[in-house]
């Protein structure tokens, strides 16, 4: 599994803005996409809410890669 991280400069990034923000999907559409297919886990636990508020320390996995959230 590849980790990696990746810092915001705000308070929290909604999962689907997370997930292109970290180039791990290329649009918004996949990323609704994969979140609705249950492929996204958030701090290990399926998640489907594309909405979610993501904020520094929470780890999300997709696929291969484990993206830790940190606070620039």
């Amino acid at each position: 599994m590849k980790k990696e991280k990746v810092s915001i400069q705000t308070e929290f990034i909604k999962l689907d803005s997370l997930l292109k923000y970290a180039n791990l999907l290329a649009t918004g559409g996949e990323a609704k996409l994969a979140i609705q297919d249950g492929l996204v886990k958030v701090n290990g636990e399926v998640c489907t809410m594309r909405g979610k508020k993501i904020r520094p320390g929470d780890q999300i996995e997709i696929e291969d890669y484990l993206v830790e959230v940190t606070k620039a």
